[in-house]
């Protein structure tokens, strides 16, 4: 027998998401971000993870609980990234930047922030249930199909605008290092998985694709919302808007079941159900180097649990 075949294989629920020269992990206990600071040292901030409540238990609901919550660390973690790697402080301050200091102080992060979440909802909104369903409206009155050809058409258009959006960020090179990093942790995750020593050098042996990933995760919530909005009404575009809406934490709470056992299981129907999005992180995942993989080791390993032991 190798020595490979030797190695203890693991599942680990130990996720994470790439930061502006860093990445973030999320383990089961402990979660933690490692930044590469402009001096070139690695600097690494841990938080408990919280403790486990009955509704992290519950299918559907824990993952809607999860998905806001990564949301909200995530975006956290962004804003303290760009801090720490020094990316804010690279540019001098505009009129405007002034104006808002000048104005706003110390609440002018908060301020931003808000605004920057606003704008990023609305945009989501409006790209990913409005303009598809108005598209589509818009082709009924020519030729009036039944309506899960609408929806069908519908969910077809959001995954191409999805693809076409993912493409576009791909070309901003502040971007595709971002998703560098985002590569370094697919394969510093699939290195522990595999039970392999973590080392930046071991870790660039394996694969930058993951089934885990947020973007395998973002495609099945277009793939399941053709489902769920099959039984929409078309009558009214707006109405229409609306029930996607208050019909959205079931989605997200279907596919995070979905992801989460094609991320347990590894048989030829997870690796079916896996399959587009693993293609899909061409796009999103980029070869790392080994001072990326560093970064992404030093995050992960604060996040595993003692002896191993994992809460999937």
């Amino acid at each position: 027998m190798s020595n490979d075949a030797k190695k203890p294989q693991k599942k680990t629920s130990i996720g994470g998401q790439a930061l502006i020269e860093g990445v973030m992990m999320r383990g089961p206990h402990t979660s933690a971000m490692a930044i590469r600071k402009p001096d070139g040292q690695i600097t690494v901030e841990t938080w408990d993870t919280g403790e486990k409540k009955w509704y992290h238990q519950v299918p559907i609901v824990r993952g809607i609980v999860n998905f806001v919550v990564m949301l909200v660390t995530g975006y956290r973690c962004l804003m303290r990234s760009a801090e720490l790697s020094g990316i804010a402080e690279e540019e001098e301050p505009s009129k405007f930047d002034q104006w808002v200091d000048e104005h706003l102080g110390d609440k002018a992060v908060g301020v931003f922030n808000l605004l920057v979440t606003v704008i990023a909802m609305v945009l989501a909104i409006g790209l990913f249930l409005l303009l598809p369903a108005a598209l589509i409206k818009l082709v009924e009155g020519a030729w009036a199909p039944p309506s899960f050809v609408m929806t069908l058409s519908e969910g077809i258009l959001k995954i191409v605008i999805f693809v076409g959006y993912l493409f576009l960020v791909t070309r901003m090179q502040d971007i595709h290092r971002v998703f560098e990093y985002h590569g370094a942790e697919h394969k510093t995750i699939a290195c522990y998985e595999a039970g392999d020593l973590l080392t930046p050098e071991n870790a660039k042996k394996y694969v930058r694709f993951h089934p885990r990933c947020g973007t395998s995760f973002l495609l099945i919530v277009l793939i399941v919302s053709i489902l769920v909005n099959s039984v929409l009404t078309w009558d009214s575009l707006w109405m229409r808007v609306v029930l996607k809406l208050l019909m959205l934490p079931l989605v997200v709470g279907i596919s995070y079941e979905v992801i989460r056992f094609a991320g347990r299981n590894d048989n030829c129907i997870t690796r079916v159900v896996s399959a587009p999005g693993l293609w899909l992180q061409r796009l999103t995942t980029f070869e790392p180097d080994l001072t990326q993989l560093e970064v992404a080791i030093a995050a992960m390993t604060p996040c595993i649990p003692e002896n191993g032991e994992d809460i999937y």
